[in-house]
Protein backbone atom coordinates (compact mmCIF):
# COMPACT_ATOMS: atom_id res chain seq x y z
CA UNK A 1 0.00 0.00 0.00
CA UNK A 2 1.41 3.38 -0.96
CA UNK A 3 -0.84 6.34 -0.50
CA UNK A 4 -0.29 8.79 2.34
CA UNK A 5 -3.32 9.06 4.59
CA UNK A 6 -5.59 12.07 4.17
CA UNK A 7 -9.06 12.74 5.52
CA UNK A 8 -10.45 12.92 1.99
CA UNK A 9 -8.64 9.87 0.69
CA UNK A 10 -7.78 7.68 3.64
CA UNK A 11 -6.23 4.69 1.88
CA UNK A 12 -5.29 4.59 -1.76
CA UNK A 13 -5.93 2.13 -2.83
CA UNK A 14 23.89 -12.00 -15.94
CA UNK A 15 27.19 -9.94 -16.62
CA UNK A 16 25.06 -6.94 -17.29
CA UNK A 17 22.76 -7.96 -14.46
CA UNK A 18 25.52 -8.39 -11.90
CA UNK A 19 27.34 -5.27 -13.01
CA UNK A 20 24.48 -3.13 -11.74
CA UNK A 21 25.23 -3.88 -8.09
CA UNK A 22 28.26 -6.04 -7.68
CA UNK A 23 31.61 -5.31 -9.21
CA UNK A 24 34.04 -2.62 -8.17
CA UNK A 25 34.28 0.07 -10.85
CA UNK A 26 37.44 0.27 -12.90
CA UNK A 27 40.14 2.09 -10.96
CA UNK A 28 38.24 1.89 -7.66
CA UNK A 29 38.68 -0.50 -4.75
CA UNK A 30 35.35 -0.97 -3.03
CA UNK A 31 35.22 -2.46 0.48
CA UNK A 32 34.74 -6.19 0.11
CA UNK A 33 32.00 -6.36 2.76
CA UNK A 34 30.40 -2.96 2.16
CA UNK A 35 26.87 -4.38 2.43
CA UNK A 36 27.35 -5.56 6.00
CA UNK A 37 26.21 -8.83 7.54
CA UNK A 38 22.84 -10.21 8.59
CA UNK A 39 21.22 -13.24 10.17
CA UNK A 40 17.71 -14.58 10.03
CA UNK A 41 15.17 -17.40 10.25
CA UNK A 42 16.51 -18.69 13.60
CA UNK A 43 15.44 -22.11 14.81
CA UNK A 44 16.41 -23.80 18.07
CA UNK A 45 19.51 -25.38 16.49
CA UNK A 46 20.35 -23.30 13.44
CA UNK A 47 20.29 -19.84 11.87
CA UNK A 48 20.88 -18.25 8.47
CA UNK A 49 23.99 -16.06 8.10
CA UNK A 50 24.21 -13.63 5.17
CA UNK A 51 26.66 -11.26 3.55
CA UNK A 52 27.58 -10.03 0.12
CA UNK A 53 31.03 -9.50 -1.35
CA UNK A 54 32.12 -6.92 -3.92
CA UNK A 55 34.56 -8.74 -6.19
CA UNK A 56 37.42 -7.23 -8.14
CA UNK A 57 36.27 -9.24 -11.17
CA UNK A 58 32.90 -10.47 -12.32
CA UNK A 59 34.44 -13.60 -13.75
CA UNK A 60 35.91 -15.05 -10.56
CA UNK A 61 34.33 -17.31 -8.00
CA UNK A 62 34.89 -16.11 -4.44
CA UNK A 63 35.45 -18.47 -1.51
CA UNK A 64 34.12 -16.85 1.64
CA UNK A 65 35.16 -18.22 5.02
CA UNK A 66 32.68 -17.94 7.89
CA UNK A 67 32.98 -18.63 11.58
CA UNK A 68 30.68 -18.63 14.60
CA UNK A 69 31.84 -17.89 18.14
CA UNK A 70 30.46 -17.55 21.66
CA UNK A 71 32.09 -14.16 22.24
CA UNK A 72 32.16 -10.85 20.34
CA UNK A 73 35.95 -11.04 20.13
CA UNK A 74 35.59 -14.17 17.97
CA UNK A 75 37.99 -16.23 20.09
CA UNK A 76 35.68 -18.99 21.39
CA UNK A 77 34.99 -20.58 18.00
CA UNK A 78 32.02 -22.96 17.74
CA UNK A 79 32.04 -23.83 14.04
CA UNK A 80 33.53 -22.67 10.74
CA UNK A 81 33.10 -23.31 7.05
CA UNK A 82 33.55 -21.97 3.53
CA UNK A 83 30.87 -20.89 1.07
CA UNK A 84 31.57 -20.20 -2.61
CA UNK A 85 29.69 -17.45 -4.40
CA UNK A 86 29.71 -16.11 -7.93
CA UNK A 87 27.89 -13.97 -10.45
CA UNK A 88 24.93 -16.36 -10.63
CA UNK A 89 23.70 -15.25 -7.20
CA UNK A 90 25.02 -11.68 -7.41
CA UNK A 91 27.93 -12.58 -5.10
CA UNK A 92 25.64 -12.94 -2.10
CA UNK A 93 26.52 -15.52 0.55
CA UNK A 94 23.99 -17.44 2.61
CA UNK A 95 24.86 -20.16 5.12
CA UNK A 96 22.45 -22.29 7.17
CA UNK A 97 24.59 -22.91 10.25
CA UNK A 98 23.44 -26.04 12.08
CA UNK A 99 24.31 -27.79 15.33
CA UNK A 100 23.83 -24.74 17.57
CA UNK A 101 22.42 -24.72 21.10
CA UNK A 102 18.90 -23.44 21.85
CA UNK A 103 18.40 -19.94 23.29
CA UNK A 104 22.06 -19.01 22.81
CA UNK A 105 23.61 -15.80 21.56
CA UNK A 106 26.34 -16.28 18.98
CA UNK A 107 28.68 -13.98 17.08
CA UNK A 108 29.74 -14.48 13.48
CA UNK A 109 32.12 -13.09 10.88
CA UNK A 110 33.05 -13.62 7.24
CA UNK A 111 36.54 -13.41 5.73
CA UNK A 112 38.07 -13.47 2.27
CA UNK A 113 41.84 -13.72 2.46
CA UNK A 114 42.90 -11.13 5.02
CA UNK A 115 39.75 -9.01 4.68
CA UNK A 116 37.16 -9.36 7.43
CA UNK A 117 33.52 -8.43 7.62
CA UNK A 118 32.02 -6.69 10.63
CA UNK A 119 31.12 -9.04 13.47
CA UNK A 120 27.42 -9.83 13.72
CA UNK A 121 25.38 -11.10 16.65
CA UNK A 122 22.54 -13.59 16.38
CA UNK A 123 20.45 -15.79 18.63
CA UNK A 124 18.80 -19.20 18.32
CA UNK A 125 15.22 -19.79 19.36
CA UNK A 126 14.52 -21.50 22.68
CA UNK A 127 13.31 -25.05 23.12
CA UNK A 128 11.26 -26.73 25.85
CA UNK A 129 10.23 -24.62 28.83
CA UNK A 130 10.53 -20.91 28.00
CA UNK A 131 9.83 -18.01 30.34
CA UNK A 132 9.67 -15.04 27.97
CA UNK A 133 10.43 -13.59 24.53
CA UNK A 134 10.86 -10.06 23.22
CA UNK A 135 10.12 -9.16 19.59
CA UNK A 136 10.18 -5.95 17.54
CA UNK A 137 7.78 -5.43 14.61
CA UNK A 138 8.64 -3.21 11.63
CA UNK A 139 7.41 -2.60 8.09
CA UNK A 140 7.30 -0.10 5.23
CA UNK A 141 10.88 1.15 4.99
CA UNK A 142 10.86 3.46 1.96
CA UNK A 143 14.39 4.83 1.45
CA UNK A 144 13.56 8.23 -0.17
CA UNK A 145 10.80 8.92 2.38
CA UNK A 146 13.23 9.45 5.25
CA UNK A 147 16.10 8.20 7.37
CA UNK A 148 16.04 4.77 8.96
CA UNK A 149 16.15 6.07 12.54
CA UNK A 150 13.88 3.21 13.59
CA UNK A 151 16.51 0.66 12.61
CA UNK A 152 19.16 2.58 14.56
CA UNK A 153 16.99 2.44 17.68
CA UNK A 154 16.39 -1.29 17.29
CA UNK A 155 20.13 -1.85 17.04
CA UNK A 156 20.45 -0.29 20.50
CA UNK A 157 17.85 -2.61 22.08
CA UNK A 158 20.15 -5.44 23.09
CA UNK A 159 17.41 -7.60 24.64
CA UNK A 160 15.44 -8.44 21.49
CA UNK A 161 15.15 -12.09 20.56
CA UNK A 162 14.48 -11.15 16.94
CA UNK A 163 13.02 -8.51 14.63
CA UNK A 164 9.98 -9.34 12.50
CA UNK A 165 9.89 -7.42 9.23
CA UNK A 166 6.31 -7.68 7.99
CA UNK A 167 6.91 -6.44 4.46
CA UNK A 168 7.75 -3.51 2.19
CA UNK A 169 11.45 -3.86 3.04
CA UNK A 170 12.18 -2.08 -0.26
CA UNK A 171 10.01 0.03 -2.58
CA UNK A 172 9.93 -0.19 -6.36
CA UNK A 173 9.33 3.44 -7.38
CA UNK A 174 11.44 6.03 -9.14
CA UNK A 175 12.43 9.10 -7.14
CA UNK A 176 9.55 11.50 -6.44
CA UNK A 177 6.96 8.91 -7.48
CA UNK A 178 6.45 8.07 -3.82
CA UNK A 179 8.88 10.04 -1.71
CA UNK A 180 11.55 12.45 -2.95
CA UNK A 181 14.98 11.58 -1.61
CA UNK A 182 16.85 14.44 -3.29
CA UNK A 183 17.40 16.64 -0.22
CA UNK A 184 18.35 13.69 1.99
CA UNK A 185 20.71 12.19 -0.57
CA UNK A 186 18.44 9.14 -0.83
CA UNK A 187 17.47 9.06 -4.50
CA UNK A 188 16.53 5.46 -5.38
CA UNK A 189 18.93 3.50 -7.56
CA UNK A 190 18.29 2.96 -10.36
CA UNK A 191 16.22 6.15 -10.58
CA UNK A 192 13.30 4.52 -12.33
CA UNK A 193 10.64 2.01 -11.43
CA UNK A 194 12.38 -1.33 -11.08
CA UNK A 195 11.19 -4.22 -13.25
CA UNK A 196 14.21 -6.39 -14.18
CA UNK A 197 16.45 -8.68 -12.14
CA UNK A 198 19.28 -6.16 -12.45
CA UNK A 199 16.94 -3.43 -11.18
CA UNK A 200 15.77 -5.38 -8.14
CA UNK A 201 19.32 -6.40 -7.26
CA UNK A 202 20.53 -2.82 -7.47
CA UNK A 203 17.68 -1.54 -5.29
CA UNK A 204 18.32 -4.19 -2.63
CA UNK A 205 22.02 -3.34 -2.73
CA UNK A 206 21.30 0.35 -2.17
CA UNK A 207 19.14 -0.38 0.87
CA UNK A 208 21.79 -2.66 2.34
CA UNK A 209 24.32 0.20 2.17
CA UNK A 210 22.30 2.16 4.75
CA UNK A 211 24.29 2.30 8.00
CA UNK A 212 21.24 2.15 10.29
CA UNK A 213 19.79 -0.87 8.51
CA UNK A 214 23.20 -2.55 8.67
CA UNK A 215 23.37 -1.86 12.41
CA UNK A 216 19.99 -3.49 13.07
CA UNK A 217 20.91 -6.54 11.00
CA UNK A 218 24.29 -6.79 12.72
CA UNK A 219 22.72 -6.93 16.21
CA UNK A 220 19.60 -9.07 15.71
CA UNK A 221 18.28 -11.97 13.65
CA UNK A 222 15.41 -10.96 11.36
CA UNK A 223 12.38 -13.02 10.38
CA UNK A 224 11.06 -11.44 7.19
CA UNK A 225 8.16 -11.77 4.80
CA UNK A 226 7.34 -9.70 1.74
CA UNK A 227 4.36 -7.46 1.07
CA UNK A 228 3.67 -5.84 -2.31
CA UNK A 229 6.49 -3.31 -2.81
CA UNK A 230 9.18 -5.97 -2.92
CA UNK A 231 7.64 -6.49 -6.39
CA UNK A 232 5.17 -3.65 -7.03
CA UNK A 233 2.13 -1.94 -5.51
CA UNK A 234 -1.10 -3.82 -4.76
CA UNK A 235 0.09 -7.08 -6.24
CA UNK A 236 -1.85 -10.34 -6.29
CA UNK A 237 -0.99 -13.79 -7.61
CA UNK A 238 -1.69 -12.84 -11.24
CA UNK A 239 -0.65 -9.20 -11.52
CA UNK A 240 -0.57 -5.85 -9.77
CA UNK A 241 -2.15 -2.41 -9.84
CA UNK A 242 1.29 -0.95 -10.57
CA UNK A 243 2.33 -3.37 -13.32
CA UNK A 244 1.70 -1.90 -16.77
CA UNK A 245 2.84 -3.94 -19.78
CA UNK A 246 1.54 -1.21 -22.07
CA UNK A 247 4.15 1.14 -20.56
CA UNK A 248 7.00 -1.20 -21.34
CA UNK A 249 7.11 -3.07 -18.01
CA UNK A 250 6.99 -6.43 -19.75
CA UNK A 251 5.57 -9.76 -18.69
CA UNK A 252 4.22 -10.01 -15.12
CA UNK A 253 5.57 -13.50 -14.50
CA UNK A 254 9.06 -12.45 -15.52
CA UNK A 255 8.94 -9.38 -13.28
CA UNK A 256 7.60 -11.45 -10.40
CA UNK A 257 10.32 -14.08 -10.75
CA UNK A 258 12.98 -11.36 -10.90
CA UNK A 259 11.78 -9.69 -7.72
CA UNK A 260 11.49 -13.00 -5.88
CA UNK A 261 14.96 -14.11 -6.95
CA UNK A 262 16.57 -10.84 -5.83
CA UNK A 263 14.70 -11.02 -2.52
CA UNK A 264 16.01 -14.49 -1.73
CA UNK A 265 19.52 -13.50 -2.79
CA UNK A 266 19.67 -10.35 -0.69
CA UNK A 267 17.66 -11.31 2.42
CA UNK A 268 18.65 -13.53 5.39
CA UNK A 269 15.85 -15.98 4.70
CA UNK A 270 16.10 -19.77 4.36
CA UNK A 271 16.18 -20.79 0.70
CA UNK A 272 13.36 -22.70 -0.99
CA UNK A 273 12.97 -23.67 -4.67
CA UNK A 274 12.13 -20.47 -6.52
CA UNK A 275 9.26 -19.96 -8.94
CA UNK A 276 6.55 -17.41 -9.63
CA UNK A 277 4.58 -19.11 -6.83
CA UNK A 278 7.31 -19.49 -4.23
CA UNK A 279 5.88 -20.33 -0.77
CA UNK A 280 7.37 -17.93 1.76
CA UNK A 281 4.95 -18.85 4.57
CA UNK A 282 6.60 -20.80 7.39
CA UNK A 283 6.50 -21.28 11.16
CA UNK A 284 8.79 -20.91 14.18
CA UNK A 285 8.57 -22.27 17.74
CA UNK A 286 9.53 -20.39 20.89
CA UNK A 287 9.46 -23.51 23.05
CA UNK A 288 6.24 -23.92 25.02
CA UNK A 289 5.69 -20.15 25.04
CA UNK A 290 4.56 -19.40 21.49
CA UNK A 291 4.23 -20.55 17.91
CA UNK A 292 4.87 -17.97 15.19
CA UNK A 293 3.25 -18.33 11.76
CA UNK A 294 4.56 -16.00 9.06
CA UNK A 295 1.85 -15.72 6.40
CA UNK A 296 1.94 -14.44 2.81
CA UNK A 297 -1.22 -12.40 2.16
CA UNK A 298 0.20 -10.89 -1.02
CA UNK A 299 1.74 -13.11 -3.69
CA UNK A 300 1.14 -16.78 -3.02
CA UNK A 301 -2.62 -17.23 -3.28
CA UNK A 302 -4.34 -13.83 -3.26
CA UNK A 303 -7.18 -13.37 -5.74
CA UNK A 304 -7.37 -10.03 -7.50
CA UNK A 305 -8.73 -7.14 -5.47
CA UNK A 306 -12.29 -6.01 -6.06
CA UNK A 307 -12.72 -3.19 -8.56
CA UNK A 308 -15.72 -1.74 -6.68
CA UNK A 309 -16.08 2.04 -6.74
CA UNK A 310 -16.24 4.05 -3.50
CA UNK A 311 -19.67 5.14 -2.34
CA UNK A 312 -18.32 8.69 -1.98
CA UNK A 313 -14.73 9.99 -1.86
CA UNK A 314 -14.83 9.88 1.95
CA UNK A 315 -17.22 7.03 2.76
CA UNK A 316 -15.19 4.11 1.43
CA UNK A 317 -16.39 1.05 -0.46
CA UNK A 318 -19.69 -0.80 0.01
CA UNK A 319 -19.30 -3.55 2.58
CA UNK A 320 -21.83 -5.66 0.66
CA UNK A 321 -19.72 -5.61 -2.52
CA UNK A 322 -20.36 -9.04 -4.11
CA UNK A 323 -16.71 -9.59 -5.01
CA UNK A 324 -15.50 -8.85 -1.48
CA UNK A 325 -18.14 -11.28 -0.19
CA UNK A 326 -17.48 -14.12 -2.63
CA UNK A 327 -16.56 -17.27 -0.63
CA UNK A 328 -14.68 -18.66 -3.62
CA UNK A 329 -12.06 -15.92 -3.25
CA UNK A 330 -9.08 -16.19 -0.94
CA UNK A 331 -6.35 -13.95 0.42
CA UNK A 332 -3.92 -16.68 1.42
CA UNK A 333 -4.71 -19.34 -1.16
CA UNK A 334 -6.67 -22.38 -0.02
CA UNK A 335 -3.61 -24.54 0.57
CA UNK A 336 -1.97 -21.86 2.72
CA UNK A 337 -5.27 -21.48 4.59
CA UNK A 338 -5.31 -25.22 5.30
CA UNK A 339 -1.67 -25.10 6.41
CA UNK A 340 -2.40 -22.22 8.80
CA UNK A 341 -5.47 -23.93 10.31
CA UNK A 342 -3.48 -27.13 10.83
CA UNK A 343 -0.61 -25.25 12.49
CA UNK A 344 -2.99 -23.36 14.78
CA UNK A 345 -4.64 -26.59 15.91
CA UNK A 346 -1.25 -28.23 16.43
CA UNK A 347 -0.09 -25.26 18.50
CA UNK A 348 -3.05 -25.67 20.83
CA UNK A 349 -2.70 -29.45 21.08
CA UNK A 350 1.00 -29.28 21.95
CA UNK A 351 0.29 -26.80 24.75
CA UNK A 352 1.91 -23.61 23.51
CA UNK A 353 0.53 -20.59 25.36
CA UNK A 354 0.43 -18.11 22.45
CA UNK A 355 -0.21 -18.21 18.73
CA UNK A 356 1.40 -15.33 16.81
CA UNK A 357 0.44 -14.58 13.19
CA UNK A 358 2.81 -12.33 11.24
CA UNK A 359 1.14 -10.99 8.10
CA UNK A 360 0.77 -7.90 5.95
CA UNK A 361 -2.64 -6.22 5.67
CA UNK A 362 -5.02 -5.11 8.42
CA UNK A 363 -7.27 -7.91 9.60
CA UNK A 364 -9.70 -5.87 11.73
CA UNK A 365 -12.65 -4.21 10.04
CA UNK A 366 -11.85 -0.60 9.14
CA UNK A 367 -15.10 1.26 8.50
CA UNK A 368 -16.10 4.94 8.66
CA UNK A 369 -19.79 4.10 8.89
CA UNK A 370 -20.44 1.46 11.50
CA UNK A 371 -19.96 -1.36 9.03
CA UNK A 372 -21.93 -0.14 6.00
CA UNK A 373 -18.74 0.69 4.12
CA UNK A 374 -15.05 -0.21 4.44
CA UNK A 375 -11.99 1.88 3.71
CA UNK A 376 -9.81 -0.53 1.77
CA UNK A 377 -10.62 -3.61 -0.28
CA UNK A 378 -6.93 -4.54 -0.46
CA UNK A 379 -7.13 -5.51 3.22
CA UNK A 380 -9.01 -8.44 4.77
CA UNK A 381 -12.16 -6.30 4.43
CA UNK A 382 -11.97 -7.11 0.71
CA UNK A 383 -11.91 -10.85 1.44
CA UNK A 384 -14.57 -11.18 4.13
CA UNK A 385 -15.45 -14.89 3.78
CA UNK A 386 -11.75 -15.76 3.94
CA UNK A 387 -11.45 -13.79 7.17
CA UNK A 388 -14.55 -15.44 8.59
CA UNK A 389 -13.12 -18.88 7.75
CA UNK A 390 -10.13 -18.02 9.93
CA UNK A 391 -12.31 -16.64 12.72
CA UNK A 392 -14.56 -19.72 12.59
CA UNK A 393 -11.54 -21.99 12.82
CA UNK A 394 -10.47 -20.20 15.99
CA UNK A 395 -13.95 -20.23 17.53
CA UNK A 396 -14.87 -23.79 16.60
CA UNK A 397 -11.52 -25.14 17.75
CA UNK A 398 -11.50 -23.09 20.97
CA UNK A 399 -8.10 -21.76 19.87
CA UNK A 400 -7.39 -18.74 22.03
CA UNK A 401 -4.44 -16.46 22.81
CA UNK A 402 -4.06 -15.43 19.15
CA UNK A 403 -2.03 -12.28 18.42
CA UNK A 404 -1.99 -10.98 14.83
CA UNK A 405 0.95 -8.76 13.83
CA UNK A 406 0.43 -6.52 10.81
CA UNK A 407 2.26 -3.95 8.68
CA UNK A 408 1.37 -2.27 5.34
CA UNK A 409 -0.76 0.67 6.46
CA UNK A 410 2.07 2.93 7.77
CA UNK A 411 0.30 3.78 11.01
CA UNK A 412 -0.33 2.45 14.53
CA UNK A 413 -3.37 0.41 15.53
CA UNK A 414 -4.35 -2.05 18.25
CA UNK A 415 -7.58 -3.95 17.66
CA UNK A 416 -9.81 -6.63 19.09
CA UNK A 417 -10.64 -9.09 16.30
CA UNK A 418 -14.32 -9.91 15.99
CA UNK A 419 -16.69 -10.81 13.16
CA UNK A 420 -18.90 -7.77 13.74
CA UNK A 421 -17.70 -4.96 16.01
CA UNK A 422 -21.23 -3.52 16.17
CA UNK A 423 -23.15 -6.73 16.97
CA UNK A 424 -22.21 -9.72 19.09
CA UNK A 425 -19.13 -7.99 20.50
CA UNK A 426 -18.80 -6.54 23.98
CA UNK A 427 -15.77 -4.23 24.29
CA UNK A 428 -15.95 -4.33 28.10
CA UNK A 429 -15.90 -8.11 28.47
CA UNK A 430 -14.33 -9.22 25.20
CA UNK A 431 -17.36 -11.31 24.25
CA UNK A 432 -17.15 -12.18 20.55
CA UNK A 433 -13.38 -11.66 20.29
CA UNK A 434 -11.24 -14.34 18.60
CA UNK A 435 -7.88 -12.59 18.94
CA UNK A 436 -6.08 -9.27 18.99
CA UNK A 437 -4.06 -7.32 16.43
CA UNK A 438 -1.05 -5.02 16.68
CA UNK A 439 -0.39 -2.97 13.53
CA UNK A 440 3.10 -1.50 13.42
CA UNK A 441 3.75 1.99 12.05
CA UNK A 442 6.12 2.48 9.13
CA UNK A 443 9.86 2.87 9.36
CA UNK A 444 9.59 5.85 6.97
CA UNK A 445 6.49 5.67 4.74
CA UNK A 446 3.99 8.43 5.57
CA UNK A 447 0.65 8.34 7.32
CA UNK A 448 -1.31 11.57 7.72
CA UNK A 449 1.45 14.16 7.69
CA UNK A 450 -0.58 16.93 9.34
CA UNK A 451 -0.61 16.04 13.07
CA UNK A 452 -3.86 17.90 13.80
CA UNK A 453 -5.65 16.18 10.94
CA UNK A 454 -4.16 12.85 12.05
CA UNK A 455 -5.41 13.31 15.61
CA UNK A 456 -8.89 14.30 14.44
CA UNK A 457 -9.14 11.30 12.13
CA UNK A 458 -7.91 8.92 14.84
CA UNK A 459 -10.42 10.30 17.34
CA UNK A 460 -13.24 9.93 14.81
CA UNK A 461 -12.32 6.33 14.06
CA UNK A 462 -12.05 5.44 17.74
CA UNK A 463 -15.46 6.99 18.39
CA UNK A 464 -17.24 4.78 15.84
CA UNK A 465 -15.07 1.64 16.15
CA UNK A 466 -15.47 -0.02 19.56
CA UNK A 467 -12.96 -2.74 18.65
CA UNK A 468 -10.13 -0.25 18.02
CA UNK A 469 -8.22 0.30 21.26
CA UNK A 470 -5.36 2.46 19.96
CA UNK A 471 -5.06 4.52 16.77
CA UNK A 472 -2.21 6.90 15.87
CA UNK A 473 -1.94 8.07 12.26
CA UNK A 474 1.00 10.48 12.06
CA UNK A 475 4.17 9.03 13.54
CA UNK A 476 6.70 6.46 12.32
CA UNK A 477 8.15 3.85 14.61
CA UNK A 478 7.85 0.22 15.64
CA UNK A 479 5.98 -2.13 17.97
CA UNK A 480 7.70 -3.94 20.84
CA UNK A 481 6.07 -7.15 22.08
CA UNK A 482 7.13 -8.51 25.46
CA UNK A 483 5.70 -12.00 25.88
CA UNK A 484 5.45 -14.36 28.83
CA UNK A 485 2.96 -17.04 29.83
CA UNK A 486 0.76 -14.52 31.64
CA UNK A 487 0.38 -11.83 28.95
CA UNK A 488 1.52 -10.16 25.76
CA UNK A 489 2.53 -6.56 26.44
CA UNK A 490 2.52 -4.43 23.27
CA UNK A 491 4.20 -1.03 23.06
CA UNK A 492 4.04 1.59 20.30
CA UNK A 493 7.39 3.41 20.09
CA UNK A 494 7.50 6.46 17.83
CA UNK A 495 10.50 8.36 16.52
CA UNK A 496 10.83 12.13 16.67
CA UNK A 497 11.63 12.57 12.97
CA UNK A 498 12.75 10.81 9.81
CA UNK A 499 14.03 14.02 8.21
CA UNK A 500 17.27 14.19 10.21
CA UNK A 501 19.38 11.75 12.22
CA UNK A 502 17.77 11.24 15.63
CA UNK A 503 17.84 8.69 18.42
CA UNK A 504 14.84 10.17 20.24
CA UNK A 505 11.81 7.94 20.71
CA UNK A 506 8.58 8.14 22.69
CA UNK A 507 6.29 5.48 24.08
CA UNK A 508 2.93 6.59 22.67
CA UNK A 509 0.78 3.71 23.86
CA UNK A 510 0.89 0.35 25.61
CA UNK A 511 -1.70 -2.41 25.75
CA UNK A 512 -1.83 -5.86 27.27
CA UNK A 513 -3.55 -9.09 26.29
CA UNK A 514 -3.86 -11.31 29.36
CA UNK A 515 -3.66 -15.03 28.60
CA UNK A 516 -7.14 -16.52 28.29
CA UNK A 517 -8.80 -13.11 28.02
CA UNK A 518 -8.62 -12.63 24.22
CA UNK A 519 -8.92 -8.84 24.36
CA UNK A 520 -6.77 -5.76 24.68
CA UNK A 521 -6.67 -3.55 27.76
CA UNK A 522 -4.61 -0.44 28.53
CA UNK A 523 -1.22 -1.02 30.13
CA UNK A 524 0.78 1.39 32.24
CA UNK A 525 4.28 2.17 31.04
CA UNK A 526 6.87 0.10 29.22
CA UNK A 527 7.82 -3.44 30.11
CA UNK A 528 11.17 -3.72 31.92
CA UNK A 529 14.26 -4.50 29.88
CA UNK A 530 15.44 -8.10 29.96
CA UNK A 531 18.93 -9.46 30.44
CA UNK A 532 20.92 -9.46 27.21
CA UNK A 533 24.26 -10.64 25.88
CA UNK A 534 26.95 -8.20 24.79
CA UNK A 535 26.23 -6.43 21.50
CA UNK A 536 28.32 -7.02 18.42
CA UNK A 537 31.19 -4.52 18.26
Amino acid sequence: MTAAFTRRHFVSAAVAVAAASSVARAGERQPLFQYGVASGDPLHDRVILWTRVTPASLFDDVDVRWKVARDPGMRQIVTTGTQRTDISRDFTVKVDVKGLAPAHTYYYQFTVGVERSPVGRTRTLPQGSVDAARLALVSCSNLPAGLFNVYALLARRADLDCVLHLGDYIYEYANASYGDGTLLGRVPAPDREIVSLADYRQRHAQYKLDADLQAAHRQHPFICVWDDHEITNDSWKGGAENHNPELGEGDWERRLRSGIRAYFEWMPIRDVPLSSNTPIYRDFRFGDLADLLMLDTRLYGRDQQSAAKPVTPTAGFPANDPVANDPARTLLGFDQEAWAYEKLALSKSRGATWRLLGQQVMMATLSPSGGQTVFNLDQWDGYRPARERLYSTLRDGSIDNVVVMTGDIHTSWANDLTSNPWAGYNPQTGQGVVGVEFVTPAVTSPGILNPVEAAQTAAFLRSISPHMKFVELNKRGYVLLDIDHERVHGEFWHVATVDAPSRAETLSGALVNVAGDNRLQPASGPSPARAAADPAP
